[in-house]
């Protein structure tokens, strides 16, 4: 498979229409490319890598690409996947968020090949008229066939007029920039197909839209906080081997296909194997992209003598504790646990042990030895002399 021809195939789920992107693929002129991001969080997991990666590619196939800070969008939300209306964003906070998240993408985008535009400069501007011709572009039953109004909509739940307008001026966005294509996950698919239709309306290049595929959590749901199922790309990286070795085998497919630059001949080679020799691949690859070679050669030889030879790791923290401190306390301070209410979850789940006891009770106290926290933490306890 060629370069060309990866770009509409690789972790692609869908290119609309399929004919125009072919033509302007093969066309050898340099195409107009961009991705929007809504900077509402500010750490990224893998899931969010993905149309970033596709974006670097059209960058290394030497194509102009822009990468569309959603400065105005994020203030209002993008309803996409929403039971209920976003909290509103405040200049401040989109702009510290994007800042954090410029670092983390920077291990994906080369910003040097990529251009940052901030769509408040064009949207800022739009007058009254403006927006009236937008809005006439588009009919209510349009804009009510997207699934998360469908689905509010029979659970009674409000549809505000202010997300109608959403993918209106995310539309607006692509004929501000007169781009050829626009990336983006499945569920930005009706957004940019709005963009489509205003691009056309608007007289200028018809574009088309390649969305890409959305990766599930290590547990094969949405890959969520919620659900505590995400890989982030600021893991260290022993975490983020050990979370792609805990992931479901049926994931491995699409996490090499996405988040790996592995040759996907290849890839099909490997998954014939070994099962676990193929996801200790998998694993090495994702934590190589974000931590070099060097690390992740150390994240593997670390896995290994924690789970395959049943030692403990080189390096254990320690900390001296009070006669009669709770375990749950001791955790949370020494930054094992985020909270107690992570950790009364762990215990719960089985997920903390002392000294190869497991820990069943928020009330237990500190004793000297070493505690384990899910699979890969620990921190080995001294009870201070009173």
């Amino acid at each position: 498979m060629s370069n060309t021809d990866e770009l509409l195939i690789r972790a692609v789920a869908r290119v609309i229409p399929v004919d125009l992107a072919n033509e302007k693929i093969k066309s050898s002129r340099k195409l107009r490319i961009y991705n929007g991001v809504d900077p509402t969080g500010s750490r990224l997991h893998i899931g969010h890598t993905v149309p970033l990666r596709k974006l670097q590619s059209f960058a290394e196939a030497g194509h102009e690409v822009i990468f569309l800070i959603g400065s105005f969008t994020a203030m209002i939300g993008d309803p996409s996947g929403r039971d209920e209306m976003r909290q509103e964003l405040t200049a401040a906070q989109i702009e510290k968020n994007f800042k954090l998240y410029k670092k983390q993408a920077g291990k994906i985008l080369d910003f040097s090949k990529v251009k940052v535009v901030y769509n408040h400069k064009w949207l800022d501007k739009l007058s009254s008229r403006e927006m009236l011709k937008l809005a006439s572009c588009f009919t209510k039953q349009q804009l009510e066939q997207r699934d998360m109004f469908v689905r509010r909509e029979e659970e009674g739940n409000p549809i505000h007029m202010n997300e109608m307008l959403y993918p209106l001026l995310q539309g607006y966005d692509s004929v501000h920039l007169d781009v050829d294509c626009e990336v983006g996950a499945t569920d930005q698919e009706f957004n940019m197909l709005a963009g489509r239709t205003l691009q056309k309306a608007y007289g200028k290049r018809e574009k088309f839209v390649l969305t890409v595929k959305i990766i599930e959590g290590t547990d094969g749901r949405k890959m969520s906080k919620t659900y505590d199922n995400c890989i982030y790309i600021d893991d260290e990286p022993e975490d983020m081997y050990g979370k792609v070795m805990s992931a479901k085998d049926s994931l491995m497919g699409d996490y090499f296909e996405c988040c790996t630059d592995v040759p996907m001949n290849e890839v099909k080679s490997i998954l014939k194997g070994n099962p676990r020799d193929a996801k200790a691949r998998l694993a090495f690859e994702i934590t190589r992209v974000f931590h070099g070679e060097k690390r992740a050669q150390k994240a593997q030889a670390s896995f290994d003598k924690i789970f395959t030879n049943k030692e403990l790791p080189d390096f254990l923290p320690e900390a001296e504790v009070p006669s009669g401190a709770l375990l749950i306390d001791v955790l949370t301070e020494n930054k094992l646990v985020s909270s107690k209410s992570e950790g009364r979850r762990l215990i719960s789940q089985g997920g903390i042990k002392l000294n190869e006891s497991t820990v069943t009770s928020p009330e237990t106290k500190a004793e000297e030895g070493i505690v384990r926290v899910g699979k890969r933490r620990f921190i080995k306890l001294r009870i201070k002399n009173e």
